[in-house]
């Protein structure tokens, strides 16, 4: 098992997110991908059209992270601009691809593959492509940035590409532990003291509501699923001296 911490960044590009006219949902699944992979997403951004915060975040996202991945904005028309702003992030020359009308060809006629369609031709010098089984227009790979569609379903077949790409990491697995009566308060003092006394875990408490409070999930997270259990049985006790407290108090009121 690999002992190297990998991490990702992500950006998803578009201004029909930030109106909310689209829901992002390509986050929580590249998220969800890497995590088996051993790759840890640590931040994600979603930014809009804009040439130079394209250039900047994916400059910055390529310094602090193993492998940043990008969606939107590949697509034929006009404010489809990531290609050319991936280009100018890394100093790179764009062009029309052969290789990349190949794969366009797979779906258009050359009399449909008009102006407008051989945009997405357009690929970074040097660039490896990322097959699209669905619509044949192909991402691309410059250093450590997966350029993707941003439409979910043909994000998701890319990915296929390139997994055979990415180095695995240290796998994070995770356990969880619902406590009805107390709260995420109640809980702060004794559940820091349990995080502090291991070097490799981080823990966290999420409270579930409806019209009222009805309870806590805690979630530990780490390498070793040996330690998680234990952490489980000190949180198990932990709800257990916090709920006969709670009783106490009840009954004192």
């Amino acid at each position: 098992m690999s002992k190297k911490v990998i991490t990702a960044g992500i950006v998803v590009i578009g201004d029909e997110l930030l109106s909310g006219r689209t829901q992002d949902t390509n986050t929580s699944y590249i998220a969800r991908w890497l995590e088996p992979l051993g790759i840890r997403v640590e931040e994600a951004r979603i930014i809009k059209d804009h040439e130079s915060i394209i250039i900047n975040t994916v400059r910055e996202f390529s310094k602090k992270f193993t492998y940043v991945f990008t969606t939107g904005g590949i697509g034929p028309t006009h404010d489809d601009i990531t290609a050319d702003a991936i280009a100018k992030a890394f100093n790179l020359s764009i062009d029309i691809r052969e290789d990349a009308v190949c794969m366009l060809k797979q779906r258009y006629s050359d009399k449909e593959l008009n102006k407008a369609r051989l945009r997405m031709a357009r690929i970074p010098k040097g660039a490896s492509l990322i097959k699209n089984p669905i619509s044949q227009a192909p991402g691309f790979q410059v250093n450590n940035v997966f350029t993707l569609a941003g439409i979910p379903s043909i994000m998701r077949a890319m990915l296929v590409d390139v997994q055979d790409r990415l180095e695995t990491g240290i796998k994070l697995y995770s356990i969880a532990v619902m406590a009805k009566g107390i709260s995420e308060g109640d809980a702060a003092l004794p559940l820091s003291i349990i995080e502090k006394s291991y070097m490799n875990v981080t823990l966290g408490s999420y409270p579930n509501f409806n019209s009222e409070l009805i309870g806590v999930q805690f979630v530990a997270r780490g390498p070793d699923l040996e330690e998680l259990q234990k952490i489980k049985l000190e949180i198990e006790c932990m709800i257990g001296n916090l709920s006969q407290v709670n009783s106490i108090k009840k009954l004192n009121s």
